[in-house]
């Protein structure tokens, strides 16, 4: 496991402290002093305390769960894989950064499991974008049946097949060349199967 110095200066955990003070500013008007605490310290044990214990706040086990994260402790895997899917972008991408530097081995069927569950379609952004970044066996067969599904006539989730589509056309894998020609018609991902094709070394038209 690797040490916690100088996780203060990750660009990542800082903006995540300064969004979460906002929200305890904006929610109670005032820091507990418990923020301070748990934003500064390194020790696992006290980290999980805060992860595990009853009654703890969101912020807490945020913080907990990405310094836990990112020094490698396998106990974060499950609160980090929860936050992956939850309602609020932010907290995605701080889970997902802190996912990669835990490597642990059930990150790809975790991600792969939120991305394809058609009743958190609206919440599927990041744990695509994860996938494609992991380059694990499950991440091609994953985005392939996320972007079928996208292709369906009136589909709100857009953004999401984009990232399917970027992250196929990034993987490079020709097992993707049916589904990114499928969605060549479509007019919001037309250009991006295009150029997916391109990498694929397709044709694209």
């Amino acid at each position: 496991m690797e040490k916690a110095e100088g996780i203060s200066e990750d660009p990542e955990f800082c903006s995540m402290i300064d969004r979460l003070r906002d929200e305890i500013e904006n929610d109670a008007g005032t820091l507990p002093a418990a923020f301070g605490e748990l934003a500064r310290t390194t020790d696992p044990e006290e980290l999980h305390t805060r992860l595990t214990a009853p009654g703890q706040p969101l912020w807490a086990r945020e913080i907990a769960a990405y310094r836990l994260g990112v020094t490698g402790d396998p106990r974060a895997f499950e609160a980090l894989v929860l936050l992956l899917n939850h309602r609020d972008p932010e907290r995605c991408v701080t889970a997902a950064h802190a996912l990669v530097r835990l490597g642990d081995p059930r990150t790809a069927r975790a991600a792969a499991a939120l991305a394809t569950n058609e009743l958190r379609a609206a919440y599927a952004l990041l744990p695509v974008r994860l996938l494609a970044g992991l380059r694990a066996p499950e991440s091609v067969p994953a985005l392939v049946t996320v972007l079928e599904r996208r292709l369906a006539a009136g589909d709100p989730h857009w953004r999401v097949g984009l990232a399917c589509v970027e992250g196929l056309g990034a993987l490079g894998d020709p097992l993707a060349r049916d589904v990114l020609e499928a969605a060549l018609p479509h007019p919001r991902l037309g250009r991006a199967a295009e150029c997916a094709l391109t990498l694929l070394g397709g044709p694209g038209t």
